[in-house]
């Protein structure tokens, strides 16, 4: 057996070395937490390199992500096919080793890190999954889900609001199986942190409900590795092990300093280390020893192998347990789901129009699905009942019980959207959280990072407009609907009828990648859909309602306007105009179907007025002739809603004066 200090000296020196070949890295937090490392991916965690995605693994987050070489290295080492090549390939183009971890690359890469803290609160999500599926699979003598939940993180992590959100949250639900390492070398890149980061963070913890392991010598491997014996035993708290250590350990003239955060060392200073940590290895040579003492896949086949015979007889017990286990994990819908939608579109083209807000008739179809969706797990950041996010289905979860299936996130929008992203990455749920529509912009990075992983996550987002009425500007968004569709992959629906929210739905539960979901407060439109709609809502945009013949001008608009727009079309139309009502639902949808399904819907040429109650920008890539967009560019007021429309020249009346003009 090699000694430790070897073993972590490999880590360190991969490091040196990649980002000094690649001139550009962040050496300094994978030198110092090197240690720190080595014990609990040596001792600690039970992982299986050959199989990367087995159910029951323990899940290693590093928040502070700009230090990726700590887990470039670790997975090197320990067996999980990461070359030496690509190491040196570190920040290349189409690379293995981005600059920062990165979900769906690297294979062992639980989910992408770098903006300080999110990676802190997916840890949070991911232990909240692990709790949940236990309590709901596990049976006696079947521990078929019991994994921990490690996570690194740094001053930065720290020092973001989003980190303080989770923890609070997960010291309030006792997530006793979450173990944070806070590597605590009060360095940032500006320099040494006591100058802007005073914290007493064990304090600070311990008041969120947390165990915390506090002055522990990120440097000595006994410490370390008692910390991480005393947190696994923690009966109800998570924990939170705070490691005294020196960024750019072992760095003789830089250690200690900012200098080492971001850069590589030098040629001569990578010298000096290695004669300082007597590391005689030329760049990227670890010898055979190390390597093989590092292998993981040995004691990874034996643990999982373990654990399969555990499962079989768990199956053999538990059948139906076990075949809605491994149904879950894989990602598959129930069988029954599409039968359900069926159930549900007829329902809503057999009955009659009613007047409703979209909210509720979003509530009404997300509650009669839910019912054959147990892997479903709602949430919402304290207004559960204003935005409709808790249906007839929901049942609370709580620090004593898992069993429900809506998270009571508390204001807390940033938080809950980060740790949706964890549960979603963790697998084997489905997370849905609401917020009002204006707060998005508390939580959009989190948004963001959900469609650059492609994670399986439902914003659900209400109070979308001017509508919101009385409580003025501060609460009625205007820009947050073009910021949402432009996030690249987004799928983001504004229904404006129950039919519409229900194919919402059914493509949220259906895509591989995050749905943004806008249902106003205020009442949708009332009319009848043609069965023959649904086709053309699932496209994103469709023709509601159209002319005899060729029309003359066509109406488009999406959610509530979507009434305002009917209205003018009956003007228009009293006055011998041919007018076309073209729903669109879903913008980022309808955008990626070919010309000829967007011509068949716009008439393209035909002049057109385009109306929504947000940010006129989105709209103008579908003006292919005369036309205008008709929406909101600048803040509200505090007034009730019909009226704000009026003060606005939000009406119908404005429309239809937008069409007269563009066809005379």
């Amino acid at each position: 057996m090699s000694d430790r200090r070897d073993l972590a000296n490999a880590i360190r020196f991969l490091t040196v070395d990649v980002v000094q070949k690649a001139n550009s890295g962040h050496p300094g937090t994978a030198m110092g937490m090197a240690d720190i490392a080595e014990v609990l991916w040596n001792d600690f965690l039970r992982h299986n390199p050959a199989n990367p995605k087995w159910l029951n693994r323990d899940r290693f987050v590093q928040s502070n992500g700009h230090g990726s070489m700590l887990t470039y290295s670790l997975l090197h080492l320990s067996g999980y096919g990461l070359t030496v090549q690509d190491l040196k390939d570190h920040r290349k183009l189409h690379s293995k080793t981005p600059g920062h971890p990165e979900y769906g690359i690297t294979a062992g890469v639980e989910t992408t890190t770098g903006p300080l803290g999110q990676g802190f609160a997916n840890a949070v999500g991911m232990a909240l999954a692990e709790r949940k599926l236990a309590q709901e699979f596990n049976r006696e003598g079947f521990p078929v889900v019991d994994h921990f939940t490690y996570v690194f993180v740094g001053d930065g992590c720290l020092m973001e609001g989003v980190a303080q959100e989770a923890a609070s949250l997960a010291g309030t639900l006792k997530l006793n199986k979450l173990i944070a390492v806070y590597d605590d070398n009060k360095i940032s890149i500006d320099g040494e942190t006591p100058g802007w980061f005073a914290d007493d963070t064990p304090a600070r913890f311990r008041a969120l409900g947390w165990n915390v392991i506090a002055d522990v010598d990120g440097h000595d491997f006994d410490a370390i590795a008692a910390a991480f014996t005393a947190a696994r035993r923690s009966p109800d708290k998570p924990t939170m092990i705070c490691c005294k250590t020196i960024i750019g350990y072992g760095s003789p003239n830089k250690q200690g300093k900012e200098e080492v955060h971001g850069a590589p060392l030098g040629v001569d200073e990578v010298t000096l280390t290695r004669e300082h940590l007597g590391w005689p290895h030329e760049a990227f040579v670890v010898p055979d020893a190390i390597m093989q003492a590092w292998d993981a896949r040995p004691r990874g086949e034996k643990a999982e192998a373990e654990w399969n015979a555990l499962f079989a007889a768990y199956r053999a017990q538990h059948p139906a347990l076990a075949a809605e286990l491994e149904r879950r994990t894989a990602g598959r819908l129930p069988e029954g789901f599409d039968t359900a939608v069926s159930a549900e579109v007829e329902r809503i083209l057999g009955g009659e129009p009613v007047k409703q807000p979209v909210r509720k008739a979003s509530n009404r179809v997300l509650g009669n699905l839910l019912k054959g969706l147990p892997e479903v797990i709602g949430g919402s950041a304290d207004v559960s009942l204003s935005t409709l996010a808790w249906t007839g289905e929901a049942r609370s979860i709580t620090p004593e019980d898992f069993s429900g299936n809506f998270v009571h996130y508390g204001v807390r929008e940033f938080g809950m959207s980060a740790m949706m992203n964890g549960m979603a990455a963790h697998g084997g749920l489905i997370p849905y959280g609401a917020c009002y529509l204006v707060f998005s912009d508390y939580s959009r990075n989190a948004v963001r990072l959900s469609a650059l992983m492609g994670l399986k996550a439902v914003f659900l987002y209400t109070h979308d407009s001017i509508g919101v009425g009385e409580d003025g500007p501060t609460h009625q968004p205007c820009e947050q609907l073009v910021a949402l569709r432009a996030i690249p992959t987004m799928s983001l629906w504004r229904p404006g009828s129950e039919l519409e929210a229900l194919v919402a739905w059914e493509s949220a539960m259906k895509r591989e990648g995050p749905s943004v979901i806008v249902a106003a407060r205020q009442d949708g439109a009332v009319f009848a859909h043609k069965a023959g709609d649904l086709e053309g809502i699932r496209k994103g945009g469709y023709i509601l309602k159209d002319a005899a013949g060729k029309p003359d001008v066509v109406l488009a608009a999406t959610g509530s306007e979507l009434g305002l727009v009917l209205e003018a079309a009956k003007v228009l139309e009293g006055e011998g105009r041919a007018v076309r009502v073209v729903s669109i639902p879903n913008g980022n949808l309808f955008a990626r179907q070919d010309r000829a399904y967007q011509d068949s819907v716009l008439s393209f040429g035909t002049p057109a007025v385009f109306v929504e109650a947000a940010s006129p920008l989105y709209w103008y890539q579908f003006l292919k002739g005369p036309g205008v967009v008709v929406g909101v560019d600048r803040f509200g007021e505090s007034a009730p809603g019909p009226e704000i429309y009026r003060a606005m020249n939000l009406t119908a009346e404005r429309v239809v004066s937008e069409a007269a003009q563009l066809l005379a």
